[in-house]
């Protein structure tokens, strides 16, 4: 992976980043809005299960900054609690408490007192379903019958009329899941959901035609045989895009025994394009070499069966938001990234590009391998079951 000094995003940004989201963008266009990989921003948002965290506001009755400041000045210059009070025009009470709360007139800093008064404000808050356990136990094992939240909300609505305590809405449901914190539902019952998805989208990005959607007959990661795992036996390959600027993209394989990595010149991102590239790469492969594909959750490869009967190669699909299950491929992207910098145009590289950049990688040494090459691994490894 590339190396280099971790740059944290301020208050602004994380606005910014949780604007994008409710607008639709996709975790990619926004990481690269911000320089970041499309993971970090994902990161960032699962911890909130999507939505966006209330902003916090100091309440009316809550001391300034401002007025912890005159109260500071009125401590020097030897002024009173009470004349401190009447400049603020508050109780003498408030001032003392205050002072007395953070150390006394001989420690008491106004910029100190003030951040830890906003970092106490924070206070444990019990949801609605977490305070209720007979609600919570309903709305569980209707979600574990595959009714949707909106379901839920509406039949209990009917079922208890008479008895509010028991009826709760549909974007509370969601919000118990999504976000964990609130410690009412259990993550497992997002399975049951419709989309399975693991953090809340946006309506906007259905609008947009930005949703991930369904891909028909595929075959999970779960599935995948024992030989696959321990890497022994050549020819089961990880692939993915490597996106660039301008909605450019390159097709990654990586064989999971020996780290070789193929790169494919895609001319767009639509299923039948990168089907049609990878079917024609693979297929120069020997047929020793040409055993399986596991894929991220993208709709690029929707076409999976049209590759299998072209290639006889069986495709794999990861869980969603679950790219560490092909953690080589994640890897040979980042350090591709040392040739193809962020917010370039993969566009301009033809086929011939992509082979020289690949045979340059596959003939780097490899700590994972003892220091042995890919590209003689691979060699080896043919060579010995040929």
């Amino acid at each position: 992976m590339r190396q280099g000094r971790r740059h944290g995003l301020s208050v602004e940004q994380k606005a910014d980043i949780w604007r994008r989201w409710k607008l639709g963008e996709s975790l990619h266009e926004i990481g690269r809005a911000f320089d970041k990989d499309h993971g970090s921003i994902q990161f960032l948002l699962s911890k909130y299960g999507g939505i966006a965290p209330a902003i916090r506001r100091r309440s009316d009755r809550a001391l300034t900054l401002a007025e912890r400041e005159e109260i500071s000045r009125g401590i020097v210059s030897g002024s009173s609690v009470r004349e401190i009070a009447r400049g603020l025009r508050r109780a003498a009470s408030t001032v003392s408490r205050e002072v007395t709360r953070h150390g006394g007139r001989t420690v008491y800093r106004a910029s100190e007192a003030d951040d830890r008064a906003w970092k106490s404000a924070l206070r444990p808050k019990l949801y609605w379903l977490a305070r209720h356990r007979r609600l919570r136990l309903i709305v569980a094992s209707k979600l574990m019958e595959n009714w949707s939240p909106e379901q839920i909300s509406g039949w209990l609505k009917r079922r208890y009329h008479r008895n509010e305590s028991m009826r709760v809405s549909h974007e509370t449901i969601y919000r118990s899941l999504f976000i964990q914190a609130r410690g009412a539902l259990k993550k497992e019952l997002v399975q049951h959901l419709r989309s399975r998805r693991q953090i809340r989208r946006s309506i906007h990005a259905k609008a947009a035609g930005q949703s991930r959607g369904q891909i028909v007959d595929a075959i999970s990661i779960s599935e995948r045989p024992a030989e696959i795992e321990d890497r022994a036996i050549p020819g089961h390959w990880e692939g993915d895009l490597l996106s660039g600027s301008g909605n450019s993209h390159i097709a990654t394989l990586v064989e999971r025994h020996s780290r070789f990595t193929i790169l494919v010149k895609v001319p767009s991102k639509e299923t039948a394009a990168v089907v049609e590239a990878l079917t024609r790469q693979v297929r120069r492969l020997p047929a020793s070499l040409r055993r399986s594909l596991t894929w991220d959750r993208g709709l690029e490869m929707a076409k999976h069966k049209t590759f299998t009967v072209a290639t006889k190669v069986d495709v794999y699909f990861c869980d969603p938001q679950s790219p560490w299950q092909r953690g080589t491929n994640e890897n040979t992207n980042g350090l591709l990234r040392q040739y193809f910098p962020r917010k370039t145009d993969l566009s301009g590289y033809s086929q011939a590009d992509l082979d020289k950049v690949a045979k340059q990688l596959n003939q780097r040494p490899r700590k994972t391998l003892d220091f042995e090459t890919p590209a003689s691994r691979l060699h080896a490894s043919v060579a010995s079951t040929s």
